[in-house]
């Protein structure tokens, strides 16, 4: 008979992926089937491992793409099954998420199951915000309710609105799924004596950079709400706690909030520039135009031992992106070596970006140019003398340099170099190509005019950019990407693809770009 599986009962959180708990995080790296709901955020689901199976079972109101008994009877079966599930669950599991019917139904099934806790809504939507759940002096209770009974979200909560009342007066009463009810549940406290004053707020999308906050009265609630046209998934606030946002609203004042950015970057290297994007508030869109495959092969490693047995001979190693260096450093680990194996040899850096790869590895950099380009690096060169030391206008002294890079490297350094006088040994190391799918999401977005800025940190990511998308689709679009550009070569690819040039970088690194992108869009996002 085969053993039973096992289940988790994870809580996704209420949007935001950094609120994920690190159990989650585990237990999602040894999944093997994921179910998951419509407020779990997808950026979740790549933790995954690639050969999970990932079905989506979300509930929405009208919408349901499977009925709860479904659910239970999925989990039930894979779990007989023998495989590891985990069912992704919006918030917390057992906060308005029928985690306890699911737990229920596994127990008598006699699955074993471990329930993960999330952060709910409740709680950190409302910090968000900037509303305390509870505040010396003005609440010193809070209540969670939801505001509907039946799954199509219409039903009546059957609400015990003169409790609520009493506990309004002093406390916070937050409202889950209550939108379709709000006027109802308006009306039900004021009968029952809640002051028309009482301060009170609706949060859409809570901890999302695309989150909205209405900030009202109880009696002027149900007429603001509907001529703001917010929709869920949303929260209802009520108490004098909403009174203290305008104070501690730390979330919707970023510089970046309400505005949308695409990048373009290849997937292993994306995360950084979005993360400082993200951190100013921005909503970013990844969808990487390119990828980066090391080289391999029989031949290529063997070209690798005699560039690694070389190396005491070798003057300058030079990395013209922080790609070069990872893949540089794997061919090292592979074969048995570490950075002792550098000897002597000095290191020249393209810009700030690759010098901080190398000091991941705990290298510094020698040598990292003003510019970061390969002009930068030839000028950087020029005015080295014997040993190194700086001497304007001279002819280097015959060094012997490795080159290490990708097969698609601009010739201008190494043809510079070698009218220098040096020695240059060009050790490709990996390939840039198109990346595989996406494009569809970016396509939409941009036809709509709904990106404010599309990120492009080479000349590649622009060329395989353009290339994703069929001549009539391009002609819808190509006026509306406003391109955020690293560098004068990349700002070169940009105007040849016909796009529109709307910043470029003072100095070539994420970090600069981030920047650069806060101080061109401002606080004033533009209309959705």
């Amino acid at each position: 008979m085969k053993k039973n599986g096992m289940v988790y009962l994870v809580g996704a959180g209420p949007g935001d992926p950094g609120l994920f708990t690190l159990r989650g995080r585990e237990v999602m790296a040894r999944a093997e089937v994921v179910l998951h709901d419509f407020l779990a955020n997808p950026r979740l689901l790549s933790m995954a491992p690639a050969s999970a199976r990932v079905r989506y079972v979300g509930k929405r109101a009208g919408r349901h793409s499977m009925t709860q008994d479904e659910i239970t009877a999925l989990l039930v079966r894979l779990a007989r099954g023998g495989r590891r599930v985990v069912r992704l669950k919006g918030g917390d599991p057992f906060v308005f998420g029928r985690g306890g019917e699911e737990a229920l139904a596994l127990s008598d099934a006699g699955i074993p199951f471990e329930v993960v806790p999330g952060v709910t809504s409740g709680v950190a939507a409302l910090a968000y915000a900037g509303i305390p759940l509870t505040h010396r002096g003005l609440a010193t209770s809070a209540l969670f309710t939801t505001g509907h009974e039946r799954e199509d979200g219409q039903g009546s909560p059957g609400l015990d609105y003169a409790g609520l009342a009493r506990l309004g007066g002093r406390g916070t009463l937050v409202f889950y799924m209550g939108l379709g009810q709000a006027r109802e549940i308006c009306a039900g406290l004021l009968r029952r004596g809640l002051a028309a004053s009482t301060p009170a707020a609706v949060i859409a999308w809570g901890t999302y950079p695309r989150q909205k906050t209405l900030v009202s009265r109880l009696d002027r609630l149900p007429g603001d709400l509907a001529a703001s046209g917010l929709k869920p998934p949303a929260l209802l606030v009520l108490g004098r706690v909403v009174g203290l946002k305008k104070r501690l609203d730390w979330f919707e004042g970023r510089p970046l909030f309400g505005r949308r950015v695409l990048v373009t970057r290849a997937r292993e290297q994306a995360s950084g520039l979005a993360g400082l994007l993200e951190e100013m508030g921005a909503e970013v869109l990844q969808d990487p135009a390119i990828r980066v495959e090391p080289l391999r092969g029989a031949a290529f490693r063997e070209r690798l031992k005699r560039h690694f047995a070389a190396l005491k001979g070798t003057d300058w190693l030079v990395f013209t992106s922080s790609n070069g260096v990872r893949v540089y450093f794997d061919g090292l680990a592979r074969e048995g070596l570490d950075a002792r194996a550098l000897g002597a040899c000095r290191l020249a850096a393209i810009g700030p970006a690759t010098a901080q790869a190398l000091l991941d590895h705990g290298l510094r950099a020698d040598l990292v140019p003003g510019a970061s380009v390969a002009e930068g690096l030839v000028e950087a060169f020029t005015r080295l003398g014997p040993k190194g030391r700086s001497r304007p206008g001279g002819r280097l002294p015959g060094p012997r340099v490795a080159l290490a890079r990708g097969t698609e490297g601009r010739d201008l350094f190494p043809r510079e170099l070698r009218r220098l006088g040096a020695r240059v040994e060009e050790l490709a190391l990996y390939r840039t190509l198109p990346a595989s799918g996406g494009g569809s999401e970016a396509l939409g977005l941009l036809e709509e005019d709904k990106i404010d800025l599309v990120t492009f940190t080479s000349s590649s990511t622009v060329e395989f950019f353009k290339k994703r998308f069929s001549a009539r689709a391009l002609g819808r679009i190509r006026g509306k990407v406003r391109a955020a550009s690293i560098g004068p070569v990349t700002s070169q690819a940009v105007r040849e693809a016909g796009f529109q040039l709307a910043l470029e970088s003072p100095r070539a690194g994420v970090g600069e770009l981030a920047a650069a992108v806060a101080a061109h869009l401002g606080r004033a996002p533009r209309p959705r």
